[in-house]
């Protein structure tokens, strides 16, 4: 068996569907043009800024709306759960009709539940229409994720991956900065027409650049029972199942972190806001760059299972020392090691996130869109629980931080060496990842 990391790459593809998915030839490496790219980019950064670019006008809605402070922080949950349920409904649509025409349809219903947000006039009407908005917002993430699987394989695909990350990575930082300036010039309805001029743009790139990735012989004809079957039968996969959970648990790693820096860094250690800005930007920096060193570097030169390994560990091993230090096991640490470890933390994420959806990707062709639906679902669902927990003792301590972490890098860790067994590779079928085939 040939290195995965050099040259060829593994692929076990699920049973074809009889009549309809002949035998393909193998993916061949296609260059995408640095639009297409871009595009593909943007898509994956719908959710984030989606979610993160309301976050400074919360308290501004609570206000205007008169509603509980509870009942707006719905909005944001009901927007996650859009995004998590749409990835589960557009993710099999894209493997029936094609990646195009859902994505289109999708864009569309984003464009308009987005201003509706614009023009709710109760927190309930915000709340539905947030639902929608995450619904919708959902086909650019699943799809765009069954485009890179369309046009790439092997160490090609995790390098773009990697590019993926370069994009989306970034989206998180700046959304909450975006933000706050367009409250500095309107209100929170701005926030929301932004939005809709974004969502706006890119429709028009995806209408005018993106082609058709699925051609109609690998479409699946099947309906409901089709779907679930199929899902069944990706889920019945080890190893598919191994990188989905891999990536997930990492993933909700990366979300505990999200949901308690801002109390561990501020109330516990005493930073400023700036000084947590300034921290958040570099630890998601050290993300993208670790992220590109490995699609730049890394991918090709050495197996991406040695990569998914090295990163878990080092993940698993900045959780702990953070448990340590936040259990008082060194006495009392100032702001400096937390946040040394934090960034140990978020850097390898690099690592571990594309190269987990590469090597899950890669068991499939035949069902693309339901693979990238149910890591994405998957993703969302272990997020959301992940980030409850770490305040689970209050906002003074940041123990359920660490101990979230901890476990959710030893799951992620536990499951590439039980379910993935990267070790055990005889048998499985190798294809050819090298070459370039047409510019899209």
């Amino acid at each position: 068996m040939t290195d995965p990391g050099h040259g060829t790459a593994e692929s076990k593809d699920l049973p074809a569907i009889p009549g309809r998915d002949a035998p393909a030839a193998p993916v061949a490496s296609r260059r995408t043009s640095l639009l297409v790219t871009l595009v593909l980019g943007g898509l994956t950064a719908v959710p984030p800024l989606s979610m993160d670019m309301y976050l400074p006008a919360l308290p501004q809605v609570t206000a205007v709306l008169h509603s509980p402070a509870a009942t707006v922080q719905l909005t944001l949950t009901t927007c996650l759960a859009g995004m998590a349920l749409g990835q589960m409904i557009v993710g099999p649509m894209s493997d029936k009709w094609g990646r195009r025409r859902p994505l289109l349809a999708g864009m569309v219903i984003y464009i308009l539940a987005t201003a509706l947000c614009a023009v709710a006039t109760s927190a309930e009407l915000l709340i539905a229409f947030r639902l929608l908005q995450g619904l919708a917002g959902a086909a650019g993430i699943v799809i765009a994720r069954a485009v890179v699987r369309d046009l790439y394989d092997g160490v090609a695909m995790a390098r773009f991956f990697s590019t993926l990350m370069l994009i989306s990575g970034v989206a998180p930082v700046v959304a909450p900065l975006i933000g706050g300036q367009i409250l500095r010039l309107t209100d929170w309805r701005g926030v929301f027409v932004v939005l809709t001029v974004v969502g706006v743009l890119l429709t028009l790139l995806v209408w005018r650049t993106l082609h058709e990735t699925l051609p109609p012989a690998r479409r699946h004809s099947g309906g409901l029972g089709q779907t679930l079957r199929t899902m069944r039968d990706l889920l019945a996969d080890r190893h598919f199942s191994g990188y989905l959970l891999v990536g997930a648990f990492a993933f909700a790693a990366l979300f505990a972190y999200i949901a308690a820096s801002p109390f561990v860094v501020q109330e516990i250690y005493g930073a400023s806001p700036q000084t947590f800005s300034l921290l958040f930007g570099v630890n998601s920096v050290g993300l993208v760059l670790v992220g590109q060193l490995n699609g730049k570097v890394l991918v090709g030169r050495v197996g991406m299972d040695i990569v998914l390994g090295i990163g878990l560990a080092l993940i698993t091993a900045a959780a702990t020392g953070l448990l340590l230090m936040a259990s008082g096991v060194f006495g009392r640490v100032g702001l400096a090691p937390m946040a040394a470890g934090l960034f140990l933390l978020m850097a390898p994420m690099g690592l571990v996130l594309p190269s987990a959806n590469a090597r899950a990707l890669m068991r499939t062709r035949h069902a693309a869109g339901s693979a990238s639906a149910l890591l994405g679902t998957s993703t969302f669902l272990l997020g959301s629980v992940a980030s409850p927990l770490v305040g689970i003792a209050g906002e003074r301590t940041a123990v359920p931080m660490a101990v979230v972490q901890l476990s959710c890098a030893v799951l992620a860790l536990l499951s590439f060496l039980g379910m993935c067994r990267p070790w055990q590779r005889s048998g499985e079928t190798t294809e050819r990842t090298s070459g370039e085939g047409t510019r899209l």
